[in-house]
This record gives C-alpha cells, structure tokens and sequence, in this order.
C-alpha cells in the first residue's frame, strides 16, 4: 500500500482535479487539488479483483440475491465497531447524499423544518432547500479547540414545526468524535422535540488512532423508535464514483415508511456497488483501513503543525476524517482576501466555509488524504502567502 504514489488524475473526468479551475480559477497545470472529499490513493486491490471479475464475465444486470451483501455489512458494523445489525434494517441508496434527501422526503413535508448542527457538511443544507424544507441552524461552539453543542441554545430555536435532525457523526468539517454523552443529549433533545433522527456517519471508519467513535444505536439504544443511521463503502474505501450506501432502519415502522419512499421514486440499487461493497467489508478491507488511517494521521501531524506554525491560521484537532478545518480569523484578513491568497496566490483550491452554514465564516477546508510530497508543498505555498 503505497500512499505516496502520486497518481495523475487531471484528464480522467476527475471532480477534484478537472474541476477546480471551473470551480475555484485554481489552475490546474499549477494547482493543489484539496477540496472534494475523495482520496488520491488507490483503494484495496479487492476493489480492482472485484471489477476484473464482473468485466470477465461481461454481463452486466440487474443485482439479484444480496445475502451475501447484507452478510458483508453486518459483519463489518460488528467486527469493526460493535454494533449488530440486522440485515433486514438495511436499505441500498446512491450514496448517502442521496439517502439524506430520501430521508427528508419521507420524514418531512414542504415547509417543515430540518435541523442542522453548524458548520455541517454542505450538501445537507442544499438538499434541504431543493426539497422545500427549511433549515434551522443550531450554531456549534467551539470550546478546548474542539467543537461542542448547546441545548439550552437549541431549544428555544424550535418551534414546534421541525421534523427532522440531521447530525454528522464523525463531525465534518470539524472533524469532532462525539462522546457517549454528547450523543446521549442529541437523543434527548430530538425526543423533546419529536424528530426523527438522521446520523450520518459516513467517516466512521476514518477515525485517527488513539480515539474512539461510537455508532449511535450503542451510546442511546432507546433512540431507536426515531433513528435512521447512514453509512457507506464509498469514502472509506475511496470509491465515491460507486454511489452506494446504506441506510440502516432498526425500527419497523420507520423502514416501512422509507421503504415505500424508495418504491414510490422507482429506486434500484447500483450493483456494481454492490458488489464493492461485499468486497471490501472484508478483512482485507479491514487491513487497508488501519493503513490509510495511519498515513492519514502523519499527514494530518505534518499539517496542524505547520499550518499553526504560520502567524494568524489556527488548524482544528482532528479526531476523524481527512478534513483540515483551518481557522483564519487571526489574520486580521476579511474572508476574500484570504481566500485570494490561498486559491491565487498559493493556487490550492479548497472549500469555502461559509458553505459549511453559521460559524464557518473564517474557515477553510483542506483535504489532506493525498501523497505527503502534495501537503507538504501545499504547505510551502501557504507559507509564502501568509508572510505579512
């Protein structure tokens, strides 16, 4: 597993790569690539195993008889964190942008309000709007350098007309693990104010070592009446493109009511996904996963160390994901001049903070799973554009 192979990905229909000149005027003969949320490494080779084998059959259909996919699943959430499920809880959605989307769709209606914990990954707030719903902002703060939640604050932000929380569990962009606790006060906060909670928690596996997450189902197990969990292979195992993931339903009432949501927008899953999936929730699967998390790590040490090390940028503690979240307040800088200096002048383009929701004013995200030889030039470019 070779991490540092830089592998050229401009020309190959690549968002990352391709895009960030459209997207950002970061130039991509010169530019970093460190915004979208995919790696640059190549994934386990049971990923490549298990599309030789389809393309040496050559027939493509329709996925039939997923036992041994949803037997793949249940080991992985048992085997990698301690939680039994069910194979009958589980839904196959196009990734987990998707899944939010359909869980708006069937546990809200036009009008409703959804709860957002802010700054919260983006594509949340853009899929609350495109359904017609509204977004109600429960502002994080940011206490001992990590990001904490208020229900005191929260409570007298709701009104009697949300339906639905969404929580992102490894934190992104912050990169937070909740505690037992935490999670234990995100139950009782939607219990009070009867919402269905969504816990996404896609970077479950992309935890540094040394912490420690825990699946909602195992912190508050009397959450389960109101809780739909969300998971996925795809940015474990750098397979974005797949657009698989699973939406996992203990209780039956809720399944059923997701379920005809599913049959009424004519949803099937993908199976080449599918079979991805069955693939890399495997101990060779597993094997990669410490791995990458280990590279990860090193890159994310290399990082916060330099990065804290240039005069007004604060970079956040991770405790899981691949995502710097790099405070920039202490420039003095208003936002588009220092957005100006990294896309421009250091010509590394990155996510914007502000569409990350409230607070995320100041901030800039960078993804650091990519070769060391790119962070550490990203941070050489930084450097020189930070020099006051």
């Amino acid at each position: 597993m070779d991490f540092d192979k830089v592998i050229e990905r401009r020309g190959t229909h690549c968002m990352k790569w391709d895009m960030m000149e459209h997207m950002y005027g970061v130039p991509s003969d010169e530019g970093i690539a460190m915004w979208v949320a995919d790696m640059d490494f190549l994934p386990p080779e049971a990923a490549r195993s298990a599309l030789q084998s389809l393309v040496g059959h050559g027939i493509y259909g329709y996925y039939g008889d997923d036992r041994d996919y949803r037997k793949a699943i249940c080991w992985w959430m048992d085997s990698r964190h301690g939680w039994n499920v069910e194979p009958e809880w589980i839904h196959t959605v196009h990734g987990l942008v998707n899944g939010t989307a359909l869980c708006i769709d069937a546990f809200s209606s036009p009008g409703d309000g959804i709860v957002l914990f802010t700054p919260v990954y983006h594509a949340f707030a853009r899929v609350i709007r495109a359904a017609g719903r509204r977004i109600v902002e429960c502002p994080l703060e940011i206490r001992n350098e990590r990001y904490a939640m208020n229900f005191a604050n929260y409570d007298a932000l709701m009104s009697g007309e949300e339906r639905l929380a969404i929580l992102c569990s490894p934190h992104n962009p912050g990169g937070t693990v909740w505690s037992r606790d935490e999670l234990r006060e995100v139950a009782e906060f939607c219990e009070r104010h009867d919402l269905v909670l969504v816990s996404d928690e896609i970077h479950h596996d992309l935890v540094l070592p040394g912490r420690s997450h825990t699946p909602m189902p195992l912190a508050v197990p009397s959450i389960a009446n109101r809780l739909v969990m969300m998971t996925a292979t795809t940015k474990s195992f750098n397979i974005a493109g797949a657009h698989c993931g699973n939406v996992i339903i203990q209780d039956e009432a809720l399944r059923k009511t997701f379920a005809r949501k599913i049959t009424a927008l004519g949803i099937s899953p993908n199976s080449f996904g599918m079979f991805l999936a069955e693939a890399l929730y495997s101990p060779e699967g597993a094997a990669w996963i410490d791995a990458v998390v280990q590279y990860i790590e090193e890159n994310c040490s290399i990082f916060d160390t330099s990065i804290n090390g240039i005069a007004g940028l604060k970079s956040m503690p991770l405790d899981a994901t691949y995502l710097a979240w790099v405070d920039f307040s202490g420039t003095g800088l208003p936002p588009s001049e220092f957005t100006r200096r990294v896309e421009q002048e250091a010509k590394i383009a990155v996510n914007h903070g502000p569409t990350f929701g409230s607070g995320g004013e100041n901030f800039l995200r960078f993804n650091l799973a990519t070769p060391r030889s790119l962070v550490e030039r990203a941070i050489e470019r930084l450097d020189r554009a930070f020099k006051f």
